[in-house]
């Protein structure tokens, strides 16, 4: 059992409008929203571009991307693009609830994976139970004498992985 599991859930799309309580039809465009939820992760709610347009807004607004409601059946694809994964990793930088670490960390190995950033090394910090290891990566094309950026790496067995990139695929609509 991933010790995120139980704690660390992400809702899918629910194809309704979280102002209305109205359905999103299925091919429509809505605006996606992750909001700070109170327990350390996030809560996935979809927009009408309606009642988006509206300034109906969340409270504890993370992120927001445009999308559209899958047709049903239909291969889920990521529908959130490049720069919209790169700044949520960078939001979530000062972050210290080990649940964001984590997912900060996944979404680290999704960028790598998608060439967006390479690891160039790790250093370590403190000692002994305090020990903690830190990946240095870079982004892609930055200039060699650009700093590291610092991502904790927090300990996570596979099947931790597994499960927090499962839920981040959920949440962005696709395989990542």
């Amino acid at each position: 059992m991933s010790r995120f599991g139980s704690d660390f859930k992400i809702a899918r799309s629910t194809g309704e409008c979280a102002s209305s309580g109205k359905a999103i039809e299925p091919g429509s465009p809505c605006m996606a929203v992750l909001c700070d939820a109170e327990e350390g992760g996030f809560q996935r709610l979809d927009y009408s571009l309606e009642a988006w347009g509206e300034g109906n807004r969340p409270e504890h607004l993370f992120s927001f991307w445009k999308t559209r409601v899958p047709m049903p059946g239909e291969r889920q694809k990521v529908f959130v693009d490049d720069q919209v994964l790169l700044d949520i990793f960078e939001r979530l930088a000062e972050d210290d609830r080990p649940q964001r670490q984590a997912f900060r960390y996944v979404l680290g190995l999704i960028l790598i994976r998608k060439r967006l950033m390479r690891y160039m090394g790790s250093r370590q910090e403190g000692e002994g139970d305090q020990e903690q290891t830190w990946w240095q990566l870079r982004p892609k094309g930055s200039l060699p004498e650009a700093p590291y950026i610092d991502v904790l790496n927090p300990g996570l067995g596979d099947e931790d992985i597994i499960e927090l990139s499962e839920q981040l695929g959920d949440v962005l609509q696709g395989d990542l």
